[in-house]
């Protein structure tokens, strides 16, 4: 039958901005989508960032400082909950369907660090997985399609209808979908097991990291760096590494810059 007509429990942070070391969670989401393509009662979480929320970010998600600080949970108590709900997904061994999982997960890492909550790795005793990543799938199975890559972007390519963009309950449904859509679409991801798939990713975003850092240093900084990790990147790693100097391809705080096939 293939994953792709398992259940699939959808993952998504809006948060401060798009660094995964300075940034905060404003709001979190766990959704499921059986295979029906039904939803399940899912989990939503507003979270006071204890930091001012940027302009910018509000004018994408939607939540303002006062709205944060007035109706939000305070931090270091949602960010726990939100990694354990995240934790008995990955400990049942079922799939989380994540948009940037290199992203989401970090950022998710380092705000338990912040706080001084387990952490998710710590939690499962191992590392995060099985992951699925429609951001690196897609990449990996349609490497030379022109255009933007964003969840927008990918759900008007698989057919998946996006309502309420930038609200994490939304986007974590659409990963959700068009991870299920790219296992129907490309048989031969379809057909792979979780551990199998997960580790292809694991390759398929270093290989797709270094291809983009080779086109940045011909063409823009020969300093360039990006970070090849996937799904986690290791926080003493992302501390030693040099700045990337990545241009931003959108101004979603919730997807940081992409490393597209140039």
């Amino acid at each position: 039958m293939g994953w792709h007509h398992e259940p699939l429990t959808g993952f998504d942070l809006e948060t401060t901005g798009t660094d995964i070391e300075r940034d905060r969670i404003v709001t979190a989401a766990l959704v499921r989508l059986e295979p029906d393509g039904s939803a399940a009662p899912g989990r939503t979480w507003l979270l006071d960032p204890g930091v001012p929320i940027p302009d910018g970010a509000t004018a994408i998600h939607g939540i303002s400082t006062e709205q944060a600080r007035e109706r939000g949970r305070a931090a270091a108590e949602g960010v726990g909950e939100i990694v354990e709900a995240v934790a008995d997904v990955l400990r049942a061994g079922r799939p989380l369907a994540v948009m940037n999982a290199r992203y989401d997960l970090s950022l998710l890492d380092r705000e338990c660090l912040r706080h001084g909550v387990a952490p998710l790795s710590a939690r499962l005793g191992r590392a995060p997985g099985p992951v699925i990543d429609p951001l690196v799938l897609d990449k990996h199975a349609d490497r030379y399609r022109k255009g933007k890559r964003t969840l927008e972007a990918l759900c008007a390519h698989y057919g998946v209808r996006l309502t309420g963009a930038h609200e994490a309950g939304a986007d974590a449904m659409a990963a959700a979908e068009v991870a299920l859509r790219i296992g129907e679409k490309h048989t031969d991801l379809g057909v792979l097991d979780l551990r199998a798939l997960h580790d292809l990713q694991i390759r398929a975003a270093a290989e797709q990291a270094e291809s983009f850092q080779r086109f940045l240093r011909r063409t823009s900084d020969p300093r360039a760096y990006v970070e090849p990790a996937w799904p986690l990147i290791p926080a003493q790693r992302a501390a030693a590494a040099p700045v990337p100097s990545v241009p931003s391809v959108s101004p979603e705080p919730s997807v940081p810059p992409d490393p597209s096939q140039p």
